[in-house]
Order: C-alpha cells, then sequence, then structure tokens
C-alpha cells in the first residue's frame, strides 16, 4: 500500500495525470473553438467552407494540446517531428491517389463547383452532397444510398450541378402524325402550359418543330420551372398533354413496319378460320 502511495504521489504519475488533463481540456476547447469559427465564417462564407474551416480549426487546437501532452510526458518533439517527417515521405510514395485526392479537393474548395445540399450528377450516379472532404465527396441518392466519389474523378471527369440555378427547362420531345396541324398542336401545347400551375409564364415555353422524322413531324415543347418543382412538372406535363391530346383527337405514331413476302410488292392472302370452314362446307 505505502508502494501504491508512493507511486501515486512520483514524479511520473503526475505527469500522466497532466497530461491527461491537457487532453481533455484540449477535446473540450477544440470542439468550442470550431463551432465559434464555424459561427463566425458561415457569415462570409458558403455553408460548405464553414465545414472545413470547423474541421481544420478542430484538429489544429487538438494536435496543439496533443503535443504538448506528449512533451509532458518526456518525449521529444524533435525526434517526434523527426519520424513524422519521414513516415509522411513514405506514405505519400506509398499512397500517390490519396495524394491526388488531396490536391483535387483543394481544387474545389477553391473553385467551388457545388455545395453541401446541391443534387450532382457524376457519371451515372445522381445525389444529394452530404459532405465535402479533402479526399472525397459524400452523396445520397435518390433512392436513399450512400455513395462515396474520389474528388480527383470529380476533377477528371464532367459533373453536372442539377441546383445551381434557382429554374430548371424541362425539354418534351414528342411527335405528330403528318396529317396533323401544326398550328393547333402548338395551340393545344401552349394551353397546356398555362394551365399548369407549376409551369412557369417568364420564361415563356418554347416550341420548336424539329423536323419530318421518318413516321411523324418531330416537335420539341420546352417548359420552364422551379428547381424545386421539375419532378412534378416532368410528371404532370407529359399526362397532361396525353389528354389534351386524345381529346382534340391529336395522334401520336408509332412506328410501323410492312413486312413483304414472295416476289416484289404482290399482296399476300390471308384466311380466316371462318373462310376456311366456308370453303370446307362448299367442297362437301
Amino acid at each position: 500500500m505505502e508502494q501504491f502511495t508512493a507511486y501515486l504521489r512520483s514524479e511520473q504519475m503526475v505527469n500522466i495525470l497532466q497530461a491527461a488533463i491537457m487532453l481533455a481540456v484540449g477535446f473540450l476547447l477544440a470542439s468550442l473553438a470550431s463551432r465559434g469559427v464555424q459561427k463566425l465564417v458561415i457569415r462570409n462564407f458558403s455553408q460548405h467552407h464553414a465545414v472545413m474551416f470547423k474541421r481544420l480549426v478542430y484538429w489544429l487546437v487538438l494536435a496543439l494540446f496533443f503535443a504538448s501532452a506528449l512533451r509532458q510526458l518526456g518525449f521529444s518533439l524533435g525526434v517526434l517531428l523527426g519520424a513524422a517527417g519521414v513516415l509522411s515521405v513514405a506514405i505519400g510514395f506509398a499512397s500517390q491517389t490519396s495524394a491526388s485526392n488531396l490536391i483535387s479537393g483543394l481544387f474545389l474548395i477553391g473553385e467551388r463547383p457545388f455545395q453541401l445540399g446541391d443534387v450532382i450528377q457524376v457519371g451515372n450516379t445522381t445525389g444529394e452532397v452530404l459532405s465535402i472532404d479533402l479526399l472525397s465527396v459524400k452523396l445520397r441518392t435518390f433512392d436513399n444510398l450512400y455513395v462515396r466519389i474520389p474528388n480527383e474523378s470529380l476533377i477528371k471527369t464532367e459533373m453536372i450541378n442539377m441546383t445551381r440555378f434557382p429554374i430548371r427547362r424541362f425539354d418534351l420531345m414528342i411527335g405528330v402524325a403528318y396529317k396533323e396541324n401544326i398550328s393547333k398542336v402548338r395551340q393545344i401545347l401552349q394551353q397546356v402550359a398555362d394551365n399548369n400551375p407549376l409551369s412557369l409564364d417568364e420564361p415563356a415555353p418554347l416550341f420548336i418543330f424539329n423536323g419530318f422524322a421518318d413516321s411523324s413531324l418531330s416537335i420539341q415543347f420546352s417548359v420552364w420551372t422551379k428547381r424545386e418543382n421539375f419532378r412534378e412538372l416532368r410528371n404532370s406535363i407529359q399526362e397532361e398533354v396525353k389528354i389534351a391530346f386524345d381529346q382534340a383527337g391529336i395522334e401520336i405514331p408509332f412506328p410501323q413496319r410492312t413486312v413483304v413476302f414472295g416476289q416484289g410488292s404482290a399482296p399476300v392472302t390471308i384466311n380466316t378460320a371462318a373462310d376456311v370452314n366456308a370453303s370446307a362446307e362448299q367442297k362437301d
């Protein structure tokens, strides 16, 4: 018991307790400082930059207290820094991909092609931006999947930001029969857009006659809407166009093929079951 009491009073134990207290205070101050910096930065910068500054301040303050705790335990910081430098060089050669992602992350931070909450499309992946880190970007897809995309991929490939601007345009490609009146079709489409509450009056809907397709007159009808209403407009206006065309008797053709048997284009006689029975009765 006396030896245990003496150990508790020893200088080594005192240093361990002081180091533990430093680490605890470091975690507390790092958390408070990062939150304060986030509130200060978000007033002048985007939420993306506020999160990055928050993490930077957190780890910087924590690293300072961690180094002080090691020094309190008797470790030489010079030796530790030298070892850390050698280890960093070795890790750098062994992980060139991570270094490339880190540099790409710095470019993304400076360029700011998207922010937290934006919906982006990278390749075949589309989702909401959850996090923008130095090595990767995290997305949540519309079917609630968590996707991690390396920053290097975002720099090298095409990225589409679907929510960067407040309005979007939906392009409806449609074909009508050759016998239809183009002016009447234009008028019906315009009425559909006017009656849809999600369609914007400015910019006005756009009607483009693209030309003569194989079996139809090719038309593009473009309607503008607010970005948050895009999916609802896309679903509703197509249904409304189909209903309006049916009511007005506008034909939407579908591809048809003519199959020719025998020589040239001579017609083919097709006998139904009734014809066969009638022929058999005549023979009897």
